[in-house]
């Protein structure tokens, strides 16, 4: 599926949609994403702030997403472990920026040569649109090459 057809899907996936979380751009190389979450008075905290769950929710599937159509459909990959450290409160519109760059698809390739599993964390800053730091975000990658794609191992 293309990045741009998805990226529309995401932005109508009712955990994104009811809480106002838009993928405002999924790179055509899935290399990049860029996420919004809008401030409003039906996913704000007790005291008017950014929701902590819509904080995460909006920065959760997109590690994982990146890393399957990067590395393609020879890698098991899924999500193994995540956390989120609030800096502080968000009092408006906050942003997420992902990129999963070429050297973090070949470090994962040879990682995962021998088909031994990879455990790999990728961190991401929510900030605002000055780019005050509202929380940092870490999720921990499972990464496996599939045994149909494996070398033969030699006896």
């Amino acid at each position: 599926m293309r990045a741009t057809t998805f990226r529309r899907l995401l932005n109508l996936w009712p955990p994104f949609l009811f809480n106002s979380i838009r993928v405002l751009e999924l790179g055509d190389e899935w290399n990049t994403a860029r996420v919004a979450l809008r401030l409003r008075p039906w996913n704000r905290n007790y005291v008017r702030t950014q929701f902590g769950g819509n904080l995460f929710a909006m920065t959760d599937p997109f590690w994982m997403l990146l890393a399957m159509h990067r590395l393609g459909s020879d890698y098991y990959v899924w999500d193994k472990a995540g956390a989120i450290d609030f800096v502080a409160p968000g009092r408006e519109d906050v942003y997420a920026t992902f990129r999963f760059t070429d050297a973090m698809v070949e470090e994962l390739r040879t990682a995962a040569a021998g088909g031994d599993k990879v455990l790999r964390w990728f961190e991401t800053e929510v900030a605002t649109a000055s780019g005050e730091v509202v929380a940092r975000v870490r999720k921990q990658l499972y990464v496996r090459l599939k045994p149909k794609a494996r070398a033969p191992q030699s006896a």
